[in-house]
């Protein structure tokens, strides 16, 4: 299955007291021709200052889905952990609605202890939290069916990350996307892996998108670097990339060049 190459913007919604500093970037990737703009799912800045500015993610991300009309929008990725599964598929409709159909349902189990201690959820494990995740997919989607009014189309579903017998197992039998934060030397063992968990339920991956962050977690490396890694990535099957960018600027340098080497391939 051939897919068209995609290029996604994580507008991290940290180090900016602002909230107009972020509605602006979010301007600025529609403009550029960005496919999809992400935000994170955390209550805290997860690089630089740990104490700055920061903002919360769906109530952003309903912001974002009435000042836009074109670019897709989601978390990247919204935690498990943090809201009943039932009311998380209700806030993905409402937003979907209110966008007219644009967006995507990012999850993943969570990790970030801060976030967990300091607005009181039990934290477990990982193998627990990744169990409760698989516990949620099934009642997310039986909630999406009966909600009325309905989603305006099958909301496609991403889940993020990269453990090979429990995360890759639930993408297999759940996502629609999946997002692999491993370079392009690990990302062919990932792939393979999520391969074997298709092939044991019939499932064929090329029916999943396959999407990569590029330039690490705060996006280092030169532009020439980064479209580099991006030829490398997209050579092994990779559709959608994904830069980041943080406040309080939100630089767009990369993604926009980005865009220009996606429209010339």
């Amino acid at each position: 299955m051939a897919r068209s190459i995609r290029i996604a913007v994580q507008l991290q919604p940290q180090h900016t007291a602002h909230y107009s500093a972020i509605r602006d970037a979010v301007r600025r990737c529609e403009d550029l021709g960005v496919d999809i703009a992400f935000n994170w799912d955390h209550f805290f800045p997860l690089y630089g200052d740990r104490d700055g500015p920061h903002f919360e993610c769906w109530t952003m991300l309903a912001a974002w889905a009435e000042q836009t009309s074109r670019i897709q929008i989601g978390a990247l990725v919204s935690c498990n952990s943090y809201r009943n599964p039932e009311l998380l598929a209700d806030m993905a409709r409402t937003v979907d609605h209110i966008g007219d159909g644009r967006l995507i349902l990012g999850i993943g189990s969570g990790w970030k202890h801060r976030d967990y201690r300091e607005y009181g959820y039990e934290f477990g494990t990982a193998g627990s939290r990744l169990d409760d995740l698989a516990g949620a997919l099934p009642r997310i989607k039986t909630r999406l069916a009966q909600l009325n009014p309905p989603p305006t189309r099958a909301i496609p579903l991403l889940i993020g990350g990269g453990g090979e017998r429990k995360t890759l197992r639930l993408v297999a039998e759940h996502a629609d996307m999946w997002h692999s934060f491993a370079d392009a030397d690990s990302y062919p063992h990932k792939a393979a892996v999520l391969a074997q968990h298709c092939d044991a339920i019939g499932r064929d991956p090329a029916t999943i998108e396959h999407s990569a962050a590029l330039g690490g977690d705060q996006t280092r490396g030169t532009v020439a670097d980064l479209l580099a890694e991006a030829d490398a990535l997209t050579g092994l099957g990779v559709s959608l990339l994904t830069i980041g960018s943080s406040g309080p600027d939100y630089d767009l340098t990369a993604a926009e060049a980005l865009c220009r080497w996606r429209d010339q391939q």
